[in-house]
């Protein structure tokens, strides 16, 4: 039987072109993703100015002084690439996205249509272009080989699989995240330590050694080496009944009512598949509008899907509806959800977390949160994200859980005048009064020239009284002077505190002086 051939569609960068995008940038100003201060994609303008994945912010920053710095934020990317996903849509029909920037379809229907693998991937090109979007085509036999065949815009002749992976670097079975386990970098160095450098050299070993020295991951990694299915066609037929859809009354038509509404649709599939003991590796997402419209978009992942996994592929791709900029954006709310899973695993080959459920422990934690949400409320539940400012309560903007973790203000700006580190543990809205006193008892204030009237010895809390190790500052804030209502002048002070004497002691503190009167702003544990 002759396998039908798979065409894959990368959009290089995506992460930063939607990045800048997002801000209006033109295409040729050098843009940055961060994520745990490091960059994860760059444009191709960054690049030529020295700027790779995995350096440190400061470090890209000085490479490229013009740098534009943005962080990683899925929604955004999923968002932005809708467009560009419905314009391939409508040509070829039944894609499935891998994540923003990544689609594949069955070759063997577009390439008949147009009349040969190359028309169709000049036609797919053309498409993406029309909505401002440069892309590369790969076509192979495999999945995994024609996405690694995108990145080098090659068709690979049928059958030739493991002949073009052969030359390239091994690096190139962890290039791609949304095809890999999260372990498949550590794989990848430990096989590079062992002296394999290319594909070849890995897909030469004997499968069973493979398996019998590594792990699930390097097996499949070694098929996709040799050209093979990495995931065989399953003969399971799909349980009865694993559809769960939702009729919103009234429509919805903004973002966060949608990804309210996907968290529990997402909880009730996730129900079902637990009960018939099966795993969804390949997501069908729908929607029907009050005019009638239907929507919908195959999500494809390269490992079973958990409850968090599959509210955020429905939350990404109604933000993509509802906001995009394609014409399938829908005219009217959305009066219809449904999840239908397209091709499903037996529960088994999901990681099972220390409390029982499917997942990371904290997965299941989520999933208490989310019923918390859905009894009191989409903003009874807050998480916070780090943003700009200068102290520590600025710092942080509280955004309901599950939506765009979208910071108030940029902290990759410059803040002069910011709490140096290390960030308080705890900071306290109430900011209880304090008296700050020298060793012979009388209070410590701060001058006009913005120092300590004299050295500080002891805190006075209440009735209790602790000796102070060590002190820094004071740090002056003189914030909006122009602004009567919101003007902000004061100091700030750490204090440290000697051997604790009491149980609920704390090792350090942050002190605010205003109005000559000293407050608790934040505890140092």
């Amino acid at each position: 039987m002759v396998r039908s051939r798979v065409l894959a569609l990368w959009c290089p960068d995506w992460p930063a072109i939607a990045a800048a995008a997002s801000v209006d940038l033109i295409p040729t100003h050098p843009v940055a993703v961060l994520q745990s201060n490091r960059v994860i994609a760059c444009s191709t303008a960054a690049r030529a100015d020295g700027v790779r994945r995995g350096l440190r912010k400061r470090e890209a920053q000085a490479r490229c002084p013009t740098l534009h710095v943005a962080l990683a934020d899925p929604d955004r990317d999923a968002r932005l690439f809708e467009p560009t996903a419905a314009a391939i849509d409508a040509v070829a029909p039944g894609i499935e996205v891998l994540r923003p920037g990544l689609v594949v379809v069955a070759a063997r229907g577009i390439s008949r249509y147009f009349g040969s693998e190359y028309a169709a991937a000049e036609r797919l090109v053309d498409e993406a272009a029309a909505t401002g979007v440069e892309c590369q085509i790969g076509i192979a036999d495999e999945l995994s080989t024609a996405v690694v065949a995108a990145r080098h815009a090659a068709i690979v002749p049928r059958g030739g699989g493991a002949q073009f992976l052969a030359p390239l670097p091994i690096a190139e079975l962890a290039a791609e995240p949304s095809l890999a386990a999260p372990e498949r970098t550590e794989l990848v160095d430990l096989l590079q330590r062992l002296g394999l450098r290319t594909i070849g050299d890995f897909a030469a070993i004997s499968p069973v050694d493979v398996a019998s020295r590594f792990g699930t991951d390097a097996v499949l990694a070694h098929r996709s080496a040799r050209g093979e299915p990495e995931r065989p066609p399953s003969a399971r037929p799909l349980p009865p009944d694993l559809d769960v859809e939702m009729h919103c009354d009234p429509p919805i038509d903004r973002v966060d009512a949608a990804a309210f509404a996907g968290r529990a649709l997402a909880e009730r599939l996730h129900t079902k598949l637990a009960a018939a003991s099966v795993a969804c590796t390949r997501l069908l997402v729908q929607a029907r509008t009050g005019n009638a419209e239907h929507l919908s978009r195959t999500w494809r992942c390269a490992e079973p899907l958990t409850p968090e996994g599959t509210a955020d592929r429905v939350r990404w791709q109604l933000d993509g509806w509802l906001t995009g900029r394609s014409e399938s954006r829908p005219t009217a709310g959305i009066v219809l959800l449904r999840l239908e899973p397209v091709e499903v695993v037996a529960a088994g080959a999901l990681q099972l977390g220390l409390w029982g459920g499917v997942g990371e422990e904290d997965e299941r934690a989520r999933r208490a949160l989310v019923r918390v949400q859905g009894l009191l409320g989409g903003d009874a539940v807050q998480v916070g994200v780090l943003s700009g400012g200068r102290g520590p309560a600025e710092r942080i903007t509280l955004v309901p859980l599950g939506d765009e973790l979208a910071p108030e203000t940029d902290p990759a700006l410059p803040w002069p005048g910011q709490l140096p580190s290390p960030a308080p543990t705890a900071i306290l809205d109430s900011r209880p009064e304090v008296m700050l006193e020298n060793s012979e008892g009388n209070r410590v204030l701060i001058t006009e020239r913005g120092v300590f009237s004299s050295a500080p010895a002891r805190l006075r809390w209440g009735t209790r009284i602790w000796q102070l190790q060590g002190w820094a500052g004071p740090w002056l804030v003189d914030e909006r002077w122009w602004d009567s209502a919101g003007a902000l002048s004061a100091a700030r002070a750490q204090v440290m505190f000697e051997t604790a004497a009491e149980i609920d002691q704390p090792k350090a503190l942050l002190l605010m002086c205003r109005n000559q009167s000293w407050c608790v702003e934040g505890i140092y544990e």
